[in-house]
């Protein structure tokens, strides 16, 4: 019983990241009134006809703005940096085990003159 409400608590949780935007369509459409008369930049401005539009939307970028730095954040978090504890211990040899000469063998082509092919004139 435990384990289902655990699983099903942590679907709700993965879904409703990807529905943020809807969440604050849904709060700004909820509290348009207090929006408008309280938290709008405009208020004092009635004849642009605002009603809280200019909140909503500084809303949106703040939070596409926090799913930009989340996903940076996670992008950090994947990134693992490479720490050698013991020295590389390398060698150099001046001495060359083996020069391989490589076979001149000349290929010869047939020489068979054929005419070149061209379509047909039109016209």
């Amino acid at each position: 019983m435990a384990r289902r409400f655990i699983a099903y608590l942590l679907i709700v949780a993965l879904v409703s990241v990807n529905f943020s935007r809807f969440f604050i369509y849904a709060g700004f459409e909820l509290n348009k009134n207090y929006i408008a008369t309280k938290l709008c930049e405009n208020r004092d401005k009635p004849w642009l006809h605002c009603n809280g539009k200019c909140y909503f939307i500084k809303k949106i970028r703040q939070a596409e703005e926090k799913e930009k730095n989340d996903e940076r954040q996670s992008q950090k978090n994947l990134f693992q940096e490479a720490l050698f504890v013991k020295k590389a211990n390398t060698r150099f040899y001046s001495r060359v085990l083996q020069v391989m000469q490589v076979p001149n063998h000349r290929i010869t082509l047939p020489n068979v003159d054929l005419p070149i092919f061209q379509p047909p004139k039109l016209g």
